[in-house]
């Protein structure tokens, strides 16, 4: 039985340790560790990283390029290089423009005439929903909502059949409540032309976008309503007061919050409105341009009169007028107040 060398011969037939061995291993590692803390560093901008791409490409890019574009003279069929500055040159010409104005003015109208009876209607259908419809308040609340969802164009081109003078609904309508006794003295003989007539296109499109935006106030209201305390109800109930004292005196005042922001969402919408009218009386805005809106007048100025300048100088000048409009919500519905209870 062999056994194993001892002494000097034994250590020289040891394996030596290959070169490096207790050197590279540590540094390999701190290598790997230092790969794996970067891409874990990494690895959360990359997965966000395609939103602020797409919001710099499609959104802050077209806002700063419209600032730009404010200040300069420019027809896009020229080409960049053709773009000559104009300092506050397109400021002042808008502002001297009276289309532009008349256009605001119009736009004004609109957004009272359908904003105000919006939120009216809106507050009193939801408070008869939240409290005489318990079981039937989604199907009911789902067919209020569905002009909200529906495609703008296809309502317009509804609305377009409705409104017409020799074969729409609303005439033959108001033809047969016209033969009625007392209703002749107060209703016209004559078919109405809704889209052709001065006085009656701006009512026409008001009442186009009061329908539409109904039921999203009242899905608004509703929701705020369902969320005051039953107790409070009750309270004032043992203290006698009546259902419509209880809606003054507890619903409104809660409402409050909701309040300021529909009807912030309204302003800043009905400020812009732009699909309604275009397609039903077109973009010169009907007769007289009784319902060329601002956002309507700002398309016709870019791509009809090729000037992206002034085009882009209204649209700045909006937003000052819209953040104004902000500002007197803010004041009337006590919006500072309001956020802090919400």
């Amino acid at each position: 039985m062999s056994t194993l060398p001892t002494g000097p011969l034994a250590t020289a037939r040891q394996p030596m340790p290959a070169v490096g061995a207790g050197i590279g291993a540590p540094a390999h590692g701190r290598r790997s560790r230092c790969a794996a803390k970067r891409a874990t560093t990494w690895t959360p901008y990359l997965f966000v990283s395609p939103f602020f791409i797409l919001f710099a490409s499609f959104g802050l890019f077209p806002l700063l390029f419209s600032i730009f574009l404010s200040f300069q003279q420019w027809d896009p069929a020229t080409g960049l290089a053709a773009m000559r500055y104009a300092g506050f040159g397109n400021y002042g010409f808008v502002l001297t423009d009276p289309w532009f104005w008349k256009s605001v003015g119009n736009t004004i109208w609109m957004a009272l005439a359908a904003g105000v009876p919006q939120h009216v209607v809106a507050i009193g259908l939801a408070a008869f929903i939240n409290t005489s419809l318990k079981k039937l308040q989604r199907p009911v609340l789902g067919m209020y909502f569905l002009p909200y969802i529906t495609s703008s164009v296809a309502i317009a081109l509804i609305f377009g059949t409705l409104f017409s003078r020799n074969f729409g609904v609303i005439n033959a309508v108001i033809s047969c409540l016209s033969n009625l006794p007392g209703l002749s003295l107060i209703l016209p003989a004559q078919p109405i032309d809704w889209l052709g007539s001065y006085g009656a296109i701006k009512p026409a499109i008001s009442f186009v976008l009061f329908w539409r935006y109904l039921g999203w106030n009242i899905v608004l209201y509703l929701a705020a309503l369902q969320t005051i305390p039953a107790e409070l109800y009750e309270a004032a109930r043992l203290d006698g007061a009546s259902a419509w004292k209880q809606f003054r005196h507890v619903s409104l005042p809660l409402l409050k919050p909701m309040m300021y922001f529909a009807v912030s969402m309204t302003v800043i919408g009905n400020l812009q409105i732009f699909e309604e009218p275009f397609i039903l009386v077109g973009p010169a805005g009907g007769p007289a341009q009784a319902a060329l809106t601002a956002s309507m007048y700002m398309y016709r100025t870019a791509f009809n009169f090729y000037d992206f300048g002034a085009a882009a100088a209204m649209s700045w000048i909006m937003f000052v007028l819209i953040c104004l409009a902000m500002l007197i919500c803010r004041r009337l519905l006590g919006g500072e107040n309001a956020g802090g209870r919400a």
